[in-house]
């Protein structure tokens, strides 16, 4: 039987060099190198980072598992609000992603809600290794109030930031079109948002080998 950190298989062939060097990258050792609940806790690291930020229970975990073809990678959980602290791993020696808690409804006291909240704006403000943030967002809800809040503090801390759908394979086109229309319409007011949306859907393998294409564009080079 196959472990279950062994390697998902690929929905579809990745075509192109851009794709094939993230499905190379993505394919790289992939490790857990450390768990931050506190500032003063932040690792020292000169590899570039991209963060994933969302609402809890959006798929953040989900995500990082399919893109790195792991199933056990990050921790998962049907739970809102699983992950309470920033989960630094090291791709390949070329990249570092960090898994964040998610913002809004979770299954935990308001204090550590807060705790976590704080820690993730600390770091998102002031981390200057910090290449992109994945805004992700559930298809199915499209953007919130909560969303547009971490936008605005991305715009003024001058981080560059990427909205990235999620779960994709549970709404319609129309509803896809709609989700879509409304983040056009907020493009303009986002002086750091990436223009490119990014579509995916976990389960489908919907969008991973052109999400892992643009990743790899900001990995080290040697």
């Amino acid at each position: 039987m196959a472990s279950d950190d062994a390697p998902l298989q690929p929905a579809a062939a990745d075509d192109g060099p851009d794709r094939e060097f993230g499905r190379w990258l993505f394919a790289q050792d992939c490790r857990f190198v450390a768990g931050v609940a506190q500032m003063a806790q932040l690792p020292e690291f000169s590899l570039p980072e991209i963060a994933f930020a969302g609402r809890s229970n959006v798929g953040k975990s989900s995500l990082v598992n399919a893109l790195t073809g792991r199933k056990t990678l990050a921790r998962t959980s049907n739970t809102p609000g699983r992950t309470r602290q920033l989960n630094f791993f090291d791709l390949g020696r070329r990249l570092m992603l960090v898994d964040l808690p998610g913002y809004g409804y979770a299954k935990a006291p308001k204090t550590e809600i807060k705790r976590w909240t704080q820690l993730t704006g600390d770091y998102l403000r002031g981390r200057p290794t910090l290449r992109r943030v994945c805004v992700l967002v559930d298809a199915r809800r499209g953007i919130r109030e909560l969303d547009r809040g971490i936008m605005r503090d991305l715009d003024q801390a001058a981080v560059s930031y990427q909205i990235v759908l999620t779960k994709l394979d549970k709404v319609s086109a129309s509803q896809r079109a709609e989700v879509e229309s409304a983040i056009a319409e907020l493009r303009p007011k986002h002086v750091a948002l990436h223009p490119e949306v990014r579509r995916t859907s976990v389960w489908k393998g919907i969008g991973l080998g052109d999400l892992r294409a643009e990743i790899a564009t900001l990995a080290a080079s040697d």
